[in-house]
């Protein structure tokens, strides 16, 4: 008996501790609390302008306590979702796919913005044909993120591979904020850059575009960024997820009709996360190769996923149907 009360106790000593390393459902003051998640660039505008004009604030009530992580690549923010150290966020949707193919817990809500993603050769490096690529060095933020699946499904339909599956281009991973100085050394040859990074590594470094964001695989049509939450927030608690995308879309909307201002803002969050202060005219580049909305194309989504498929990023060939709770945008 003594050993049964045991382990009752262990039992509900570690689903405690487990309760503990989630975003928590109340913060130190007694208040709700949700933390939301989104990287510093420019396809991830929608959740500074909320964070800047406190739209989820505005419609969770004057209860709920709203924080901000930030991340430089999927990976990580895919392991916070996971872990409950975030409640909702945006991420590229192939961290979202891969994650969700394997097991995780993750739902497509919302659509955020497409374009973005940009190719360049650093300066003296010459592409003149696609078999130029061969033997390069590129970088992505990560392997198998939005921009790595659509650069290389561009080349893959030309025979040109990384050689993580045995082709000759070698793959490095690291933060866009970085490119710059690694293409100067010449550490890499090739950047598969998200916007603004794109913008700066042109005004910085003279790289050249070599696949623009409207000649790259997917580019104009599929999301950059998506709205995600758990599958079990999606199902358990609907009303605050409503609440998650209609301050979404209350951004979505604000960024449409003041450009200006959501390009002020963009510049002031992104100084404040990276240290970096873009110039007005970096951004203005950048803005003409994004969209911003908040649907999403479903189609699209499996079309990427096919690709991810056929390039080994996953492991079993994927279905997406459930990956999308539209419900929420409608």
């Amino acid at each position: 008996m003594k050993k049964a009360i045991l382990w009752v106790a262990i039992l509900f000593t570690f689903t405690g501790l487990l309760a503990g390393c989630g975003s928590s459902e109340k913060s130190s003051g007694g208040e709700d609390k949700i933390v939301i998640g989104y990287f510093p660039n420019i396809n991830h505008v929608p959740a500074m302008v909320a964070k800047d004009h406190g739209y989820f604030e505005k419609q969770l009530g004057d209860g709920t306590k709203v924080e901000y992580k930030t991340f430089a690549e999927g990976g990580s923010f895919m392991t916070a979702l996971k872990t409950g150290d975030i409640d909702a966020g945006l991420v590229g949707p192939g961290p979202a796919m891969n994650n969700f193919s394997t097991g995780a817990d993750v739902k497509i809500i919302a659509g955020a913005s497409t374009g973005g993603t940009v190719v360049l050769a650093r300066e003296g490096v010459k592409i003149n044909s696609l078999e130029d690529f061969q033997g390069k060095t590129f970088i992505t933020p990560g392997v198998g993120c939005t921009h790595d699946v659509q650069y290389e499904t561009y080349l893959e339909d030309a025979g040109i591979t990384s050689a993580r599956i045995g082709g000759t281009m070698k793959h490095l991973t690291g933060n866009p904020a970085q490119y710059a100085s690694m293409l100067k050394t010449g550490k890499v040859d090739i950047a598969v850059a998200p916007e603004p990074w794109a913008a700066v590594i042109e005004q910085e470094t003279n790289a050249e575009v070599v696949i623009g964001w409207d000649e790259v695989s997917f580019g104009e049509t599929l999301p950059a960024s998506v709205l995600v939450a758990t599958g079990d927030a999606v199902k358990n608690s609907p009303e605050k997820v409503q609440k998650i995308v209609d301050a979404h879309k209350d951004a979505v909307k604000f960024i449409e009709e003041n450009p200006e201002e959501a390009k002020a803002i963009t510049i002031k969050d992104i100084k404040e996360v990276t240290g970096q202060e873009l110039e007005k005219e970096v951004v203005d580049r950048a803005w003409e190769r994004i969209g911003f909305t908040y649907d999403v194309d479903a189609d699209t989504i499996q079309e990427f996923a096919d690709s991810s498929y056929t390039l080994k990023f996953l492991k079993d060939k994927p279905e997406f149907s459930e990956l999308i709770a539209n419900n929420f945008i409608k």
